[in-house]
């Protein structure tokens, strides 16, 4: 990466979590503020992965797999936030995005989310799912990374999650995606998040494709795509259904997103 403007304060750190490596730039006036907000960062996505495992102990998820049609389900914010976003993927893309994995009795069109009852958003299903939120939920981790850094005081920052990228602030970060050939592009965000999926990448962990192919298997995709957007949850789901319908241009439109040639 080449950076244009060098901030007064650069506080970096690497740590792995949701399975990946996740790099913290924290853009800030003194080193304290920084290492406060990279610290405020990575437990935001610890909380993340904490909630949106899909089968561990205690997550929202794992309970939502497990939960019986028409029983209801109180969730986290954060998890019915990502649920609400995939179920908007969903329906603009007629289906074809949908994190229900191969052997889910339902789709994503029979999870309902309920209104917040007491201020507690709550769902229910009307099918029995297995859901896995993978790549979007590492970019809505992201996401909530890049919130902690600001509301900690950071002038600016950049959370990097393997294929899930956000920047914020005044400065412009120029990005090198790059395929495992080393071809690729240079792309230049500025309060801006990308994602990059590859379905051929063999390291790719086997209980996250879901995404390439829906609940009914129907899909078989290879490729590869990259997404410039918003938010890292909205650049990742993205890119999945450009993998699916590469000439998907009115969905990059709904969400003012933008297809990556690389």
């Amino acid at each position: 990466m080449r950076q244009r403007a060098e901030p007064s304060v650069v506080t970096s750190r690497l740590r792995v979590g949701l399975g990946t490596f996740i790099a913290i730039e924290a853009e800030a006036d003194t080193p304290t503020i920084g290492e406060t907000a990279a610290g405020a960062a990575f437990a935001a996505v610890r909380l993340v992965d904490v909630l949106m495992h899909p089968r561990r102990v205690g997550s929202d998820l794992a309970a939502l797999n497990r939960s019986v049609p028409g029983a209801l389900l109180a969730v986290h914010p954060w998890t019915w936030a990502v649920l609400e976003l995939c179920k908007r993927l969903n329906h603009l893309s007629r289906g074809t995005f949908d994190p229900c994995v191969a052997g889910s009795e339902g789709t994503l069109a029979d999870l309902e989310l309920l209104p917040h009852a007491g201020g507690v958003p709550h769902l229910v299903l009307h099918a029995r799912l297995s859901i896995d939120l993978g790549g979007i939920g590492k970019g809505f981790a992201v996401d909530r990374a890049i919130d902690a850094l600001s509301d900690a005081g950071c002038r600016g920052g950049l959370v990097n999650a393997g294929g899930d990228l956000a920047v914020f602030g005044e400065r412009e970060h120029d990005l090198v995606c790059h395929d495992r050939r080393g071809t690729g592009a240079t792309v230049t965000l500025r309060n801006a998040a990308l994602a990059a999926s590859d379905a051929d990448n063999a390291s790719r962990p086997g209980e996250h494709r879901g995404y390439y192919h829906g609940s009914d298997a129907r899909w078989v995709v290879t490729g590869r795509a990259a997404v410039t957007a918003p938010s890292a949850a909205i650049a990742d789901g993205l890119t999945k259904c450009l993998l699916i319908d590469a000439s998907n241009s009115p969905l990059l439109l709904a969400f003012g997103a933008q297809r990556i040639d690389w």
